[in-house]
């Protein structure tokens, strides 16, 4: 059975109840914006958020009599807003539900965007229904794999990956926990980073997301899921996104429909003609290794959002994490030294056996 780190209601009460319109200097500079698109009749009266994000990027919703839009506010000394139109472009090629960018205003970083509903996949997820969800999220993420080509995203080359190993260190060991980067704790994280990393860097490259998981996948009657938050996306290693799905920091799975999923995923990959490594053993440990670079980043960054930018719900989130990265440590001889390191930092104390 699922377990859910967060409830549904305090993720969607902000998409669903119509608040006060927002005064800030961004909603000022918005609002004669909306009102100049006359071909859309938009209520700016009507104007809401829509749904919060970890970056400074912000969400709204508006209405009109051919029904609602939603309006991306992407800041443009802090947000780039030319990577979303792009990957919108690239991904709608493989014919996966993205949003339609209806108006554009590059200059004050606005889009018009069609809106694909607020029943993301956390609040519609149950036990009954989710080998139906994740296998149509499958699907999508095999789609947008096979359609990619390398030089049109940026790649998401070594400087990336270890740069996101290093929020680890640097903002959960040291500044969430408190505790010093003795040279010893150093030579761990330095040949475990080096371990992490050949095998990240070995694996076939694919169009990537990074975040598609249960919060940035929405429910759609008819199958293929809205896919939102793709503005990052990079050229990288093809289980990384596949990660994010199957180990999301929000939803845990029993690890036999985590592997059942994972088996499908493989199984349409190589019908298509992905490049997934041919043994499914060996594939699985690409997917675990990738799991763990990606959730030593998260630490660091729920961290981060915690103690930088003052966003304290990312805290209830981190022992799932955590669980993931320990557990997944704790099944590889390679990786022995870093499962002793997460050990020492939750003071747990326990005989760790390795099965690979």
């Amino acid at each position: 059975m699922g377990s859910f780190n967060r409830s549904c209601k305090e993720l969607f009460a902000m998409s669903t109840t119509v608040q006060n319109i927002p005064t800030d200097s961004r909603i000022k500079l918005l609002l004669p914006w909306l009102e100049s698109l006359t071909e859309f009749n938009i209520d700016t009266q009507s104007i809401r958020p829509a749904s919060s994000d970890a970056s400074f990027r912000r969400y709204f919703r508006v209405d009109s009599p051919k029904g609602s839009y939603i309006v991306m506010d992407a800041p443009p000394d802090k947000e780039r807003i030319e990577p979303f139109i792009q990957v919108d472009e690239l991904f709608k090629e493989s014919g996966v539900a993205v949003p339609e960018i209806l108006a554009q205003n590059i200059k004050d970083g606005f889009l018009l965007l069609s809106d694909l509903g607020n029943r993301t996949y956390l609040s519609e997820l149950a036990e009954g229904n989710a080998d139906r969800l994740y296998r149509e999220a499958i699907k999508a993420l095999v789609r947008i794999q096979a359609v990619s080509r390398p030089g049109v995203l940026p790649e998401y080359d070594r400087e990336a990956l270890l740069r996101e190993l290093n929020l680890f260190p640097e903002w959960y060991i040291t500044k969430h926990l408190g505790r010093q980067i003795t040279p010893e704790i150093q030579a761990v994280l330095d040949k475990t980073f080096e371990t992490i990393l050949a095998n990240n860097l070995s694996q076939p490259q694919v169009f990537v997301h990074r975040d598609y998981h249960s919060r940035n996948l929405m429910y759609q009657d008819g199958g293929n899921p809205g896919i939102l938050d793709f503005q990052d996306a990079l050229y990288g290693p093809v289980t990384y996104d596949l990660v994010s799905l199957l180990k999301d920091a929000y939803v845990e799975w029993e690890e036999a429909k985590v592997l059942d999923w994972v088996i499908r995923y493989w199984e349409q990959a190589r019908k298509v003609g992905l490049p997934v490594n041919p043994d499914i053993d060996q594939f699985y440990r690409d997917f675990e290794f990738m799991g763990v670079q990606r959730h030593l980043k998260v630490l660091g960054i729920f961290a981060r959002l915690y103690h930088r930018d003052g966003k304290e719900n990312y805290l209830k989130d981190i022992p799932l994490v955590m669980k993931y990265a320990s557990k997944a440590a704790h099944r590889y001889g390679e990786l022995a030294p870093l499962a002793k390191l997460l050990d020492d930092l939750q003071d747990i104390k326990a005989d760790a056996t390795y099965s690979f």
